[in-house]
């Protein structure tokens, strides 16, 4: 990263797991290798329904997958990094491999929020305008917003990670986190412009995080409006259930993500702020593909089941 401005050191000591007792570690280690094996082969799962299921080529599925293939993404740049963890006491890494880990986690995180917003806004059209829905959800309409929203979480990722290593790091090298995180790193940071940097990231960050939530937060207005005024109990309880999985991810995705970011002041222990980590970088993406093949039906009973079959009993398909 260009600018850099570095103390002594030219290595970060990753703390993470190491204030744990060690009898705890194979467990934590089995059990976050079981999620990430899930997450992965929950999402390609998704993925690969999508892709040979023609009839669902649609703007709703489209977006599907392609969070799952962000999640895919950021769980193979992030959990391997955390499983390496549970596997030594501590290990070192290059201020230069840090920044990269830092970019990768806020591009995948930014663009995590953009398709929310992005799925938000489909649902919105095709509750409040759906005579309007395939002329404003066009193939190449959403084909760009998937585009705008990985460039956005690029943009904003690379943004983000320059600001925070342009700082001078003077103080201890060890960062108590088994990641680059950068509410654990910024403690290491020291000089006159630390604490206007450190307003800067937080408000760049909480400002597009926030915005995207309010936006989606706005389209459910309208979509909730919208279903009031279905006059029969049915047809509101089936067009509020295309809304559920992805209101349910919403929930999950920012919930997870205030309980490290917006945590309250005060004493924590290295447990608990261990813990609390990987609610964000393990859960969520373990979550994400359950919710989606829980909630929704055509893509539960028929679309997944029927790719099933097709591929592992052709005969029986027949």
């Amino acid at each position: 990263m260009p600018g850099q401005n570095y103390s002594t050191t030219s290595e970060l000591i990753l703390f993470g797991f190491s204030a744990f007792p060690q009898q705890l570690l194979p467990a934590f280690f089995l059990l976050y290798l079981l999620m990430y094996l899930f997450t992965l082969l929950g999402n390609l799962l998704i993925t690969a329904t999508v892709w040979t299921e023609r009839r669902l080529h649609t703007p709703m599925y489209l977006f599907l997958c392609a969070l799952s293939i962000s999640e895919i993404l950021f769980t193979v740049t992030v959990t391997p990094r955390m499983l390496a963890d549970l596997l030594s006491t501590h290990h070192s890494i290059t201020f230069v491999a840090c920044a990269n880990q830092m970019f990768f986690s806020f591009m995948f995180g930014f663009t995590h929020s953009f398709l929310l917003m992005v799925m938000g806004y489909d649902r919105y059209v095709a509750i409040c305008h759906p005579l309007r829905y395939h002329v404003l959800m066009s193939p190449r309409g959403c084909a760009r917003l998937v585009a705008w929203t990985w460039a956005g979480g690029s943009v904003m990722g690379m943004m983000v990670t320059s600001i925070v290593f342009h700082l001078t790091f003077c103080r201890s090298n060890v960062i108590h986190h088994f990641l680059c995180h950068v509410l654990s790193l910024l403690k290491l940071a020291c000089g006159d412009r630390t604490s206007s940097v450190i307003m800067g990231v937080v408000l760049v960050c909480v400002t597009a995080l926030i915005g995207c939530l309010l936006l989606i937060l706005l389209s459910y207005v309208f979509i909730v409006a919208a279903i009031l005024r279905i006059p029969s109990a049915e047809g509101r309880h089936k067009t509020f259930s295309t809304c559920v999985s992805h209101l349910t991810v919403v929930v999950v995705h920012y919930g997870f993500a205030s309980i490290i970011y917006l945590k309250p002041k005060g004493p924590h222990s290295m447990y608990s702020d261990t813990l609390m980590a990987t609610t964000y970088t393990v859960f969520t993406p373990f979550l994400s593909p359950i919710i989606f093949s829980l909630r929704n039906k055509e893509l539960k009973n028929n679309a997944i089941n029927e790719s099933f079959r097709r591929k592992f009993c052709p005969l029986v398909s027949r």
